[in-house]
């Protein structure tokens, strides 16, 4: 007879009570809490990529235009390597005291050290303090955004309804991209309307000092967002098994987490790897490349990226519509093959000299990293369970962060070392390589419960459903295992008929 799913790792079976029916203004709530932080970390970051040749001239004047670019790049990749510290620290007051009021903390000290960059005063002003000092909102930054964008995935994945995981995921790459496309325009409009020495003179200070608003409109969202449900029955879990565990709040060992989800970890570096190389290759470093090896002026390079960022605000949500009916799976794929087949053609197209080409070279970059943030939100919180998801997934993203975040510099310096124009696109098919290996063990996570926790529903008639299918699949389990245990239980009996006669044949053998 079948038996009853389980809720958790008691014996008690599942029923309707334990499944989560998401308020949805909570829901949208959450989300949008989620992905106006996301964007204005992204803003920051889309905004100095296209500064980088003018804070080059402003904090590195007696160097060469080539090194300008190269050490204002440099400033943005450093401040990677203290993420990890971040994700460490953020990771664990995540899943100590909760996501909601972290979240509240990284987007303070994200919004304060964007907003001090457009005061720090000029080299000739200060003389080395000024890149001294970039450098240092630049580590306050990393340091944030070690918790940032995996404290807002797990917010999201938490409080998203298992059926919508992938759609509701992706709006946090959305605003991402949508902060790029914030920062870049500002740029552009800026880079217009102002000669070019006004703009080197006061005008990029301008995008750093909208942090400011965009960071305290981003905390009164996430003050007012409440905590999520998987976290919440966490901590009234612990406190029906031992009240004293309350107190003593959940503590993260990470040999242990290792140990135990070692292949988790793996496969998280991976996708990040290969996500955030493409990420920045495409809307960090290609505005510089496009003015500083192939002669764009800065406002055209910075446009037509503009352009392509509008179109993947469409593509993004879309993706990620599409990943709950398809699963994860098959975007990473897609996304990782055509890396692999169309990187250096697409370099070939934004070489040339032809508009319409160029366009269509950075649309096919695009179009395949939208095939992998899509799913990315969605698919990282899933593979941890919930104890140490915040925590986990923090340190194993900002790992590989360190190593995507090197992106620019390093396309930047390889073009200039080698004069070849098309070795970034090799970059992306070695990225392609990890991201096809990551594919291969990448457990597919559409229409399930997080790992570990028991399933969450949009309303409560979704809720019965899902009951139901849980049912029908200890059922169905039950059946396979029973057919497998009559055809052994048939062979068996056939074994013991021929030994029987055997032993007819050769009563000697007996």
């Amino acid at each position: 007879m079948a038996q009853t799913p389980s809720a958790s790792s008691d014996a008690r079976p599942l029923q309707i009570d334990d499944i989560t029916v998401v308020d949805n203004t909570k829901l949208k709530k959450a989300v949008t809490a989620a992905a106006l932080g996301n964007a204005m970390e992204w803003f920051d970051f889309g905004v100095y990529g296209f500064v980088a040749a003018t804070l080059g001239k402003v904090f590195f004047p007696d160097a060469s235009p080539a090194v300008q670019t190269i050490a204002a790049l440099g400033t943005f990749s450093v401040p990677f390597l203290v993420r990890p510290l971040g994700g460490v620290f953020f990771g664990v007051m995540g899943d100590r005291f909760g996501r909601q009021k972290v979240l509240s903390l990284t987007i303070i000290i994200m919004a304060i050290s964007t907003f001090c960059i457009g005061l720090i005063p000029s080299y000739l002003s200060i003389g080395i303090w000024a890149p001294v000092l970039l450098l240092l909102c630049k580590l306050a930054q990393g340091f944030s955004v070690g918790g940032e964008y995996t404290g807002a995935a797990v917010f999201v994945a938490e409080y998203a309804p298992d059926r919508q995981r992938g759609f509701l995921g992706s709006w946090l790459d959305f605003g991402s991209i949508a902060g790029f496309v914030l920062g870049a325009g500002l740029v552009v409009l800026l880079q217009t309307a102002l000669t070019a020495q006004a703009f080197q003179d006061w005008g990029w200070r301008v995008p750093f000092f909208v942090a400011g608003p965009l960071g305290l409109l981003g905390l009164y969202l996430r003050h007012a967002a409440e905590e999520t449900p998987a976290f919440t029955q966490q901590l009234e879990k612990m406190e029906q098994e031992d009240r004293a565990a309350l107190q003593e709040r959940p503590t993260v060992s990470f040999g242990a987490i290792f140990s135990k989800y070692r292949k988790a970890l793996l496969v998280c570096i991976g996708m990040v790897l290969v996500t955030n190389i493409t990420y920045y290759m495409l809307l960090t470093y290609m505005p510089t490349y496009l003015s500083s090896n192939l002669g764009y002026s800065e406002e055209h390079g910075v446009l037509i990226i503009v352009v392509i960022m509008i179109g993947m605000l469409f593509v993004q949500p879309v993706v990620g519509f599409i990943s709950d009916k398809v699963g994860r799976k098959p975007f990473l794929l897609i996304g990782s093959i055509g890396l692999l087949i169309l990187a250096v053609p697409a370099f070939h197209f934004i070489g040339s000299d032809n508009n319409v080409r160029i366009f269509l070279g950075l649309l096919i970059l695009a179009v395949l990293l939208n095939c992998m943030t899509g799913v990315m939100a969605s698919t990282l919180p899933a593979l941890f369970p919930t104890r140490i998801r915040y925590s986990a997934l923090a340190a194993s993203f900002n790992i590989a962060i360190i190593i995507a975040g090197l992106t620019p510099t390093i396309a930047a310096w390889l073009v200039e070392q080698t004069g070849n124009l098309l070795l970034p696109a090799f970059y992306l098919m070695f990225a392609s390589v990890i991201g096809l290996v990551t594919a291969m063990f990448l457990p597919e996570t559409a229409n399930r419960p997080l790992r570990g926790d028991t399933p969450t529903a949009s309303n409560p008639d979704e809720a019965e459903e899902l009951l139901q299918q849980a049912y029908d699949h200890i059922e169905q389990n039950v059946q396979d295992i029973e057919a497998e245990i009559a055809e052994m239980e048939e062979k068996l009996e056939a074994l013991k008929q021929k030994r029987q006669r055997l032993a007819d044949r050769h009563p000697e053998l007996e």
